[in-house]
């Protein structure tokens, strides 16, 4: 699919395993924070299980450069956003906006009903980032985690 941004016409598909080291790259450089998954087995195992989760965004004249990406993930059950990231050259363009709707677009399809999303509490630019698309904290929950294989 594509979508007009902008920066123009960017094309938004699933990532393809070949692209895990662009993929990575644009993480180290765009994301806040890191996870122990953030490698090449972790994101080739999330491929493998669900091809279609890793959503990346290319510009339409350039579909080899990687400059945002969003995980759409869905267990069946729940919908769940991670790693919206987009390359500080390419922000302030609607691709995160074309990111995130295409990931809600691929959760109403699969008959998601709600979406939730991680976002670190010192990062202030993701928290009004997914603020300024309609997204809100549950003070009621808390993420309570346990590294396996630890």
């Amino acid at each position: 699919m594509t979508a007009t941004t902008g920066a123009g016409d960017v094309a938004l598909r699933a990532a393809t395993p070949d692209e895990i080291p662009a993929v990575l790259a644009l993480w180290a450089r765009a994301a806040k924070g890191t996870s122990i998954t953030d490698d090449a087995d972790g994101v080739a195992a999330l491929l493998e299980r669900d091809p279609e989760c890793l959503i990346v965004a290319t510009p339409a004249a350039d579909t080899g450069t990687v400059v945002g990406t969003v995980i759409a993930g869905w267990d069946g059950w729940r919908c769940h956003l991670y790693r919206l990231a987009v390359d500080p050259a390419h922000r302030r363009r609607g691709i995160g906006a074309a990111l995130l709707a295409a990931a809600e677009a691929r959760f109403t399809a699969l008959g998601g009903r709600r979406a939730d999303a991680m976002v670190l509490d010192d990062n202030g630019l993701g928290q009004r980032t997914w603020k300024a698309a309609g997204y809100g904290p549950q003070p009621q929950w808390t993420r309570w985690v346990k590294p396996l294989n630890a």
